[in-house]
């Protein structure tokens, strides 16, 4: 199922500033929703709601896991101004269990590239050294070298990791808490700015390059800051941590288009699990 598709959301005739959509199959990581996936489908609904087409700035929340399955979405518009809206939203499961999966307070405007044409640029910082995207190590690939195979979100998106930080697969660390590489959605997909929310969460966790004993870290909260739309062709990402305190750990990242324009930045806060 492609992207458009899998994150999209229709109204609730029946109860207005609520949407219904679903985690869709294949878009999980061992039976849960991919985190900056269910992101994309809240923002598609509070999109609708502020009446603007792009996201701007989002936190979230994750309050349980998103099985795959029907949602609903409940919004509430807090502010419309000349440029900007504001919308906070929450993530319920199924009707019945009516558990909430996530809270999000987002910013949303319209990022179209001539309103901004005239702005001011100071840039002290370039996009991150890749190496050509045929030279990067495919995530799918080297994840189907373990018996128990890559997971189904693998399969809906594409990432290509620097070969320094690709190591933690077949257990030779890096010893830096960094991830690198190319992002793209399959089958040649255009990635708009809700795109860029799975983005930001799609990649290995940084830790996995310093041997810690953790098989994965869950997200307690997720901030993403879109800068512009993205144009066509794959993105240049990179993430990286210098904490690792108390049981937490934050990823802050970068995400950078075809032409060099950076479009995207977050920081997460993941927990490390309990042994």
């Amino acid at each position: 199922m492609e992207f458009a598709e899998a994150t999209a959301v229709t109204p609730d005739p029946s109860t207005p500033g609520t949407y219904r959509g679903a985690v869709a199959p294949g878009w999980d990581i061992a039976g849960n929703a991919n985190g900056g996936y269910l992101l994309s489908i809240a923002a598609r609904a509070m999109t609708h709601a502020s009446g603007r087409p792009d996201p701007v700035t989002l936190t979230a929340h994750y309050l349980s896991p998103g099985k795959p399955g029907p949602l609903r979405i409940e919004t509430e518009l807090v502010k419309a101004g000349k440029r900007f809206g504001a919308v906070r939203a929450l993530m319920r499961g199924p009707e019945g269990e009516d558990k909430a999966v996530l809270a999000v307070l987002g910013t949303f405007g319209d990022l179209d590239p001539s309103a901004s044409a005239d702005s001011p640029t100071s840039m002290h910082s370039p996009p991150p050294d890749l190496p050509p995207l045929e030279e990067c190590v495919p995530m799918r690939r080297v994840a189907m070298s373990d018996e128990s195979g890559p997971p189904d979100f693998m399969h809906n998106i594409h990432l290509a990791l620097h070969p320094d930080d690709a190591g933690f697969m077949a257990g030779e660390r890096s010893g830096i808490a960094r991830m690198r590489g190319w992002f793209s959605l399959r089958h040649d997909q255009t990635i708009d700015t809700i795109g860029l929310l799975t983005a930001v969460d799609s990649f290995p966790p940084t830790i996995f390059n310093l041997g810690l004993p953790v098989g994965w870290v869950p997200t307690v909260e997720l901030t993403a800051h879109v800068r512009a739309r993205p144009a066509p062709g794959a993105l240049r990402c990179a993430f990286t941590t210098r904490f690792v305190t108390g049981g937490f750990l934050e990823e802050d990242g970068e995400v950078w288009d075809s032409t060099g324009t950076l479009v995207a930045q977050s920081r997460q806060l993941a927990l490390l699990p309990r042994a």
